[in-house]
C-alpha cells in the first residue's frame, strides 16, 4: 500500500507587511513587483510569492501603495514623514520627539533600523490604534550623532568585537582581528564605526585608543572623558603653559578661608584622586566634647 505523502506546511513569512513597506519606502521612486520584492526578502518558494502578492493587494486596497503600472507597486509618497532626534532606553526601543506633533513617537526595537542614540533621523509615523500610543519606523537616518564609543573588547579566534559601556548602545560593535591595535582581550577601548551593511546585524569598526584595564582609576578617567569626546591628552605648549600657572594660595586667598591647619583633618578622597574635596576634621573642645566636622 503507498504511503500518502505529508503536505508540506506553508511557511508564514514573518513582518511581512512591515518588510515590505520598509524596501518601498526607502525606494520610494522605485516600482517593484512580487518576484523583486522576493529576491529583496530572500524567499523563492511558491507560498512566500503567494503571501507577497496578497499583502501588496492589500496595502495597496489600505492606500499605503500604489500601483505604477501593471503588477508593480511603489509606496504612496502622500505619506506624511517627520524629523526628530532618537532618544534611545535601555530596554532596546526608543522615543522620537518631533516638533509637529503633541506626544513623543514610540519606536520598537524592530523599527529602528540601525538608528542610534542622539541620531537625527526621518520617521514615518503609524495611523494611530484605538486609544493607543503614537508608533513609528525610521526610514532614514539623516545624521549620525558620533562614530566612537567606549567599551570593552571581547577577542576571539578570527574576530573580536565591542560591548558598549552605554546601556544605550544596543549593538556591539564587530571589530576585524587587524583592527584592535593590539588591545588584549577585557581592555577597555575607543571603537569608532567604520560601516554598518545593510544585512549586517552589527556595525563594522576599529580600535583606535586602548585605555587599559577596566575598575583602574586612570582607565575609567579617560574612559569619561572619551565618552563625551574630550581629550585627555594635551600639545606639549598646552601642557607647558598650564605648568607655569601661579597655584600658590595668596594671602588675600587664605583670609576669606577658615583656617583648619591646626585641627586633624583627612581627606577621604582616596589618594589618587585629581580633587580632594570630601574631608573629615576631629578635636576635643574645651568643656570635653568631641567635634567631628564633615568637610
Amino acid at each position: 500500500m503507498a504511503r500518502k505523502k505529508k503536505k508540506k506546511r506553508s511557511r508564514k513569512i514573518s513582518n511581512l507587511t512591515e518588510s515590505i513597506l520598509n524596501i518601498l519606502r526607502t525606494n520610494r521612486n522605485r516600482a517593484y513587483n512580487y518576484r523583486q520584492i522576493a529576491s529583496q526578502l530572500g524567499v523563492n518558494d511558491p507560498s512566500s510569492r503567494n503571501q507577497i502578492i496578497k499583502t501588496l493587494q492589500r496595502l495597496k486596497e489600505k492606500g499605503d501603495l500604489i500601483e505604477s503600472e501593471r503588477g508593480k507597486y511603489q509606496y504612496n509618497s502622500t505619506t506624511t514623514y517627520y524629523s526628530g532626534l532618537v532618544n534611545m532606553n535601555s530596554n532596546k526601543t526608543a522615543y522620537i520627539y518631533i516638533e509637529d506633533l503633541d506626544e513623543e513617537v514610540f519606536i520598537a526595537s524592530n523599527n529602528l533600523n540601525k538608528a542610534l542614540d542622539r541620531d537625527e533621523v526621518e520617521v514615518y509615523v503609524f495611523k494611530r490604534r484605538k486609544r493607543g500610543r503614537l508608533e513609528g519606523e525610521v526610514t532614514n537616518i539623516i545624521k549620525r550623532s558620533r562614530f566612537e564609543f567606549v567599551g570593552v573588547i571581547h577577542l576571539n579566534k578570527n574576530f573580536a568585537f565591542v560591548v558598549s559601556d552605554s546601556s544605550k548602545m544596543y549593538v556591539d560593535v564587530f571589530v576585524p582581528k587587524n583592527k584592535t591595535k593590539r588591545a588584549e582581550d577585557g581592555d577597555k577601548v575607543v571603537v569608532q564605526i567604520e560601516e554598518w551593511p545593510e544585512k549586517a546585524d552589527s556595525p563594522i569598526g576599529k580600535v583606535i585608543e586602548v585605555l587599559g584595564k577596566p575598575g583602574e582609576h586612570n582607565t575609567e578617567m579617560h574612559a569619561i572623558l572619551a565618552d563625551y569626546g574630550l581629550p585627555h591628552e594635551f600639545p606639549k605648549e598646552v601642557e607647558n603653559y598650564a605648568n607655569k600657572l601661579d597655584t600658590s594660595i595668596t594671602q588675600d586667598e587664605i583670609k576669606k578661608r577658615r583656617n583648619f591647619r591646626d585641627v586633624l583633618t583627612f581627606t577621604i578622597d582616596p589618594k589618587d584622586a585629581k580633587d580632594f574635596d570630601d574631608a573629615l576634621s576631629f578635636q576635643v573642645l574645651d568643656n570635653g566634647n568631641y567635634e567631628i566636622g564633615i568637610h
